[in-house]
Parts: C-alpha cells; structure tokens; sequence
C-alpha cells in the first residue's frame, strides 16, 4: 500500500476507524458531561467533557490529517475558532489582516479585541510586498482569506509565508471556501489554518462550527488549554455531523467545482450581468495563481447586477437558489453581501473595499447544474 492515502480515503477513514468496542462504522456519539475515574489521577483519557470528548477527539484527528497539520482544535463556530486564534496574543500585539475579510471578523477584532490592547491593520494581501511593508515590530499574526469573501481575491501564500518566516510573524489562512481538497495552506508555509466547519466540511447546512488547525504541537496545546479554559467547544453531536459530511467531502467538492464553473461561465455571458468574479475565469487578476495555488475552482462566486434594486428584484424571484446567510451546503445558497454578511462594515467601508449594493454572491450546490441555471436565468430576467 502507498505511503499516505489520498484524499478521499483519509476523509472516510482518518480518526474514523471502527469502534473498538462494538465494530460499529460511524464514530459514536458520547453525549455526556464527565467520567468515571479508576482512582486519583487514573482515567481512561477522559475527565470532564470541556476539556475532551471521544467524539471531538475523533473529529479533530480527521481535519488534522485532511489538512496535513499535526493537530487540530474545534470549536462551537467559526468566529469561536477565531477568537481562540487571536486569544493566544496579548496586549500591544500587532495583526495585519486581509481588508476584504468576512465582515465578522473585522467585527470580533474592531469590536472586541482591540478592547483588550490589540492592534489591527488592514491592507490588500494580493500584492506580497504589501504584506511586508505593513510588518512592525510588534506585528505577531499575518491574517488572510483567499480566496477572499465576497470579493473573490487571492493571496499568494508561498509569497506571503516567505515573508512571514522571515520576520518571524505566523501566518494564518482562512480556507473555508475552498475545503482542504482544493487547497493546503501548510504545505504552502503557514502556521495555522481555520474554517468554519460550518461551511463545506460540514457540507449539509444542519450544524454550526469551528476549527485551528495547527503546524506545530505548541500551537495545539495553546489551543487546547483556551477549549478547556473558555470552554466554546464543539457539541459531541455538531463532532458528529462534521465527521459523517467529511466523509463525502471528496465527492461533493467535486461537483461543486463542476457547477461552480458552469455557473460562472453562464452568469459571464449573461445580459442582465455587469461583472462575474470567479477565480475560474481567465479574466480574473489572479487566474494564473488559482490555477498554480488551487487543486480547482471552488463554487463561490459574486457577480454585479447594477444596483439594490436590481438585487432585490432577482433574490426575490429565485425557488431552487435558497435565499440565506452561508454557504458551502448541498444546495445553492444566494446572498446579498451588503446587507447581509459585511452590512455591519457600513457604507463607508463597503465602498473602500468595493462591495457594491447590487453584488450577488452565490454558493453554488451539487442539484443537477440544469436546474440551477434556469433558477438563475429566470431570476436574472426579472430584473
């Protein structure tokens, strides 16, 4: 047998081997809050449900090995993930983040943790050199999304992890929207990477949550301590959900991308739409770099319909496309990013980064591609 199994087969079977106690395929789910000790300081492992859960532990060594990281940690949502990341620094410490982030994260860091004596810039990362020209002193943590939400830019992580190494700041990447099938931020330097697991890993839109996964034990074990300490760690059941939608994770990325790209394609060439952003497409400033960076496409993509209005009119006529905040679920999930996942950015900031009021942003899902397109076309035409 080869060395390392592919993707697929580590989805299916990393941190999911049958149960040593009954044989049973699926990883049980341990619903309980503590554990029976054989004497003081004698367990099986297990102590209090806070600090590990059979199921979670299970969960956490299958994203770990889908993303080739020593360990992972998971958490009760994305943001909760987040906020474990940056609860590692301390006051006077310095972040440079990605200006085109989802609009939650620059809330938690604005909003609450320069409360505590963090320090925020933010600068677009698609340009390497602009990386280093915001380092300082006191910057510990390079941030970045790519491909970024809603804007669909990418950062070139290889560039970017050289510098990071270099100045010796941590690199860490937010590769919800691509799933490590399409894309492996440690294999391309970075520290540590998040997602929401809410999103593709998941897969099914039934269940919320978050994981670190970590370069480095000493990162794993910062994180663990915060799980146990804070105490925002994910449910044995949400583990549950997340370890039987990996399983088909391959699978679904697969059709995903498929339809991401004739969707892309179709929406390129559609007369009610002003601009398509797709990394899939050859006009897109970083094609080269998706192709080069990315394994696929992915099936995000944003496009212009010319204004609120025009928005409006389209998302209320939509049947199959759900109407809805996320993404990365079965079904297509449409959204309108200036309202609802970056409205708390304001105006102001919306405009700096360039999201407009007539965006669209559109999770494509794995229905039969036909389907969509017709949703789409008569949605679009009633604008």
């Amino acid at each position: 047998m080869k060395e390392k199994p592919g993707f697929a087969t580590l989805a299916i079977h990393a941190g999911q081997e049958p149960d040593p106690l009954t044989g049973a395929v699926a990883v049980p789910i341990y619903p309980t809050s503590t554990y029976v000790q054989q004497g003081i300081g004698e367990n099986k492992g297990y102590e209090y449900s806070r600090a590990s859960n059979p199921t979670r532990t299970r969960l956490e060594e299958n994203l770990a090995a889908l993303e080739a990281g020593v360990a992972a940690r998971v958490f009760a949502s994305g943001m909760a993930a987040i906020h474990a990341l940056v609860s590692m620094l301390k006051s006077g410490d310095h972040l440079v983040c990605g200006n085109d982030l989802y609009g939650g994260t620059p809330r938690l860091f604005n909003q609450v943790m320069s409360g505590f004596g963090l320090e925020f810039s933010y600068i677009d990362t698609t340009r390497a050199e602009n990386v280093e020209k915001a380092i300082r002193k006191n910057t510990r943590v390079v941030y970045v999304e790519t491909p970024t939400n809603p804007l669909m830019r990418l950062s070139d992580l290889t560039a970017i992890s050289e510098i990071c190494r270099r100045k010796k700041v941590r690199l860490v990447v937010d590769n919800t929207f691509m799933s490590p099938y399409f894309q492996q931020p440690l294999a391309m330097g970075a520290d540590l990477v998040v997602h929401s697991t809410t999103k593709f890993l998941n897969g099914h839109s039934d269940g919320l949550g978050g994981v670190v996964v970590c370069g480095t034990q000493e990162h794993a074990d910062k994180l663990a301590f915060l799980q146990k300490a804070s105490g925002a760690i994910l449910s044995p059941f949400e583990c549950f959900l997340v370890l039987r939608g990996v399983k088909t994770l391959a699978a679904r990325m697969e059709i995903h991308d498929r339809n991401g790209r004739a969707v892309a394609d179709f929406l390129n060439g559609h007369k009610k739409v002003q601009s398509v952003l797709y990394p899939g497409l050859i006009d897109h400033p970083e094609h080269a770099l998706a192709k080069r960076q990315m394994s696929g496409f992915g099936s995000m993509i944003t496009f212009e319909t010319g204004s609120l209005k025009n928005a409006n009119k389209m998302l209320k006529k939509v049947h199959l496309c759900s109407f809805g905040e996320s993404l990365g679920g079965v079904e297509t999930l449409i959204s309108h990013p200036a309202t609802m996942t970056h409205g708390g950015l304001g105006e102001k900031k919306r405009r700096e980064i360039g999201i407009t009021d007539g965006m669209v942003r559109i999770s494509v899902g794995i229905e039969n591609i036909d389907d969509i397109l017709e949703d789409l076309d008569q949605a679009l035409n009633a604008m």
